[in-house]
């Protein structure tokens, strides 16, 4: 059975039993405390909190997850960092029981996966939370055997919530056997044994509690259900295969790998993993607007194409390699999310730009790596220096996560709240320079330099409604004779977007468009549609700039009062500022 045929009949499933089908939701969220999707539940999360469901009661979905906790275990049998979620979801519509024999149901007399191969953890109870012995009754009803029902802590059959604050509640969890003699462990090697004789693939989630910020948990007023079956497992088990990796949903990217590197997967596992689902996620978070960065998405973004690279050469594959095997990633999903094979010029454009950054300081700074560790070594210590871990990162790019991931290979630490120390000080020494220019920091502007900051929200919107919503601002510098604005984007612009771009932004300032000052909280603003990219500690309220229908920003100002005071506005100069991010200079006149 194959990945195709598992997610349909999955959603088919469900469909029959009176569940509403929902497309899977962006890998970026709209909660502004989370930095991606990780769980099917995340899109109806408001729906479990009273809001009412437009979709009705009980819905299943297929939804795209990317999670960043799971990083560096990628490589071993079973960790992703994207992967697909299989759930069903009620709000309020039915629970405990109806879950179970749901998941009991398709299974066994969908899936035909054996019975005998099925185990089951249940919530064990701890402090004020009950134990969760209605489950446990409905597994043994169905046919499971007490001996086969384990119940574990809070740590295994809790969960919950996304973010800072949300719905949660205790687990069941359903573990396949996949191996069939215990570890040494004889009779204890039962499931979450570290053994990998099971494999979890269903996770029923029962929300019966809110828990705040100070993590204190309150009883909803209406219980829900939540699941989430990783595909990936689930195909792992359907087609017998060791691993995930041995799945179709990997197989081509692994034989894609073997081909150019002549080196065959079973010798060396780890590299091909490693390189196979950093080069999957990075198309998928591409796809969806991010872009390599020094900051939040960005960052991981990069980290996890850093790291794709550096393993790249472990397995001796050429420079510029990672492009190839992205296609062939784009090829597993290009029929199941169309995007991914839509975005595939500018997935392949990205990769391409950062691979040719790293690569060009990789060699230097793995021999200057060598070279810290020899003097290490020499002198008995067992940690590498935090001013050595970021001088890897600021002269060669290398992310602290990758440092530690080669020293540990060494047999050493890294000195991370030295490392964190001296990013303080490059962060203190840089917003001083900041300062010194403008911004509404320290002094007064001038007129034309307030012309000019307002003109930078005209071009972000026009940016964003020419050239696509991944446009991001990544930065900018005004003076009151120009204006420079640095935005996320792959590639050089043609003269016509050019063009396009100004004549856009002089038709709002011909417009004369109002420019609306208001004062409100963050989260008023992220609701109203305010742009917010720079995602430094904002205060309780915020000030948003709103110019006409055309741009709404969270912004500290100060602007003109209508955009008719601007004149007109001509780009001079369109040219790089670094891997993935273009620089515009613009005047007026």
């Amino acid at each position: 059975m194959n990945s195709r045929d598992i997610r349909e009949k999955f959603l088919k499933f469900f469909e029959k039993r009176g569940h509403k089908i929902v497309p899977s939701s962006s890998l970026i969220p709209e909660d502004p405390s989370v930095l991606f999707t990780t769980a099917g539940m995340q899109q109806f999360k408001p729906y479990y909190l009273g809001e009412p469901s437009p979709y009705g009661k009980n819905v299943a979905s297929c939804q795209k997850c990317f999670r960043t906790s799971d990083i560096d275990e990628v490589g071993d049998e079973r960790h992703l960092t994207f992967f697909e979620m299989l759930g069903n979801f009620s709000f309020g519509g039915y629970f405990k029981k109806e879950a179970i024999e749901l998941a009991f149901e398709f299974l066994i007399s969908e899936l035909k996966l054996p019975l005998e191969r099925i185990w089951i953890t249940v919530f064990k109870g701890e402090k004020d939370i009950p134990e969760d012995k209605e489950s446990a009754k409905i597994w043994q009803n169905l046919g499971i055997k007490k001996e086969k029902i384990f119940g574990f802590p809070k740590s295994e059959n809790f969960w919950g919530p996304t973010g800072t604050q949300g719905p949660c509640g205790p687990t069941t969890e359903i573990h396949y056997q996949v191996r069939e003699n215990p570890c040494q462990k004889g009779k204890d090697c039962i499931p979450n044994c570290e053994c990998s004789r099971f494999l979890e693939i269903w996770n029923l989630v029962f929300n019966e509690y809110f828990q705040d910020e100070r993590k204190n948990l309150t009883p909803l007023k209406q219980k829900g259900v939540d699941t989430g079956m990783g595909l990936e497992r689930l195909a792992q088990v359907c087609q017998r295969t060791k691993t995930v990796f041995e799945t179709d949903l990997f197989l081509p990217i692994i034989q894609e790998i073997e081909r150019i590197s002549s080196i065959s997967y079973n010798l060396k596992p780890k590299p091909f993993r490693i390189i196979a689902d950093h080069a999957k996620a990075s198309a998928f978070l591409i796809s969806e607007g991010v872009l390599p960065s020094n900051v939040e998405r960005g960052y991981v973004l990069r980290r996890i194409l850093r790291r794709a690279i550096r393993y790249g050469r472990i397995l001796n594959l050429p420079k510029g390699f990672l492009p190839q095997i992205m296609k062939k990633a784009i090829e597993i999903y290009q029929d199941i999310y169309p995007q991914v094979k839509e975005k595939e010029e500018e997935i392949l454009v990205v990769v391409k730009n950062e691979q040719e950054r790293f690569e060009k300081t990789l060699e230097r700074g793995l021999k200057e790596f060598e070279k810290q560790v020899g003097k290490i070594k020499e002198k008995n210590l067992k940690e590498i220096p935090g001013k050595v871990a970021f001088d890897l990162y600021q002269s060669f790019g290398f992310p602290l996560e990758l440092t530690k991931e080669m020293a540990k290979e060494k047999g050493l630490l890294v000195d991370e709240k030295g490392f964190f120390e001296e990013f303080k000080k490059h962060q203190e020494i840089s917003r001083a320079g900041a300062e010194k220019k403008f911004g509404g920091i320290g002094k007064a502007p001038s007129y034309e330099a307030i012309k000019l900051h307002t003109a930078t929200h005209l071009l972000h919107a026009a940016l964003r409604k020419i050239l696509g919503p991944h446009v991001k601002q990544m930065g900018s510098d005004i003076t009151p004779e120009r204006l420079r604005f640095d935005f996320s984007h792959p590639q050089k612009l043609t003269e016509e977007e050019i063009k396009k771009i100004e004549d856009l932004v002089n038709e709002k300032i011909k417009e004369n468009l109002e420019v609306k000052k208001e004062e409100m909280t963050y989260e008023e603003a992220i609701k109203s549609g305010a742009l917010s990219f720079f995602k430094e500690k904002y205060p309780q309220r915020v000030t948003v700039y709103t110019i006409g229908d055309f741009s709404k920003e969270i912004c500290a100002g100060p602007h003109v009062k209508r955009t008719g005071e601007l004149g007109h506005f001509k780009i001079v100069k369109e040219e790089s500022a670094g891997a993935g991010i273009r620089r515009i200079k613009a005047v007026l006149k």
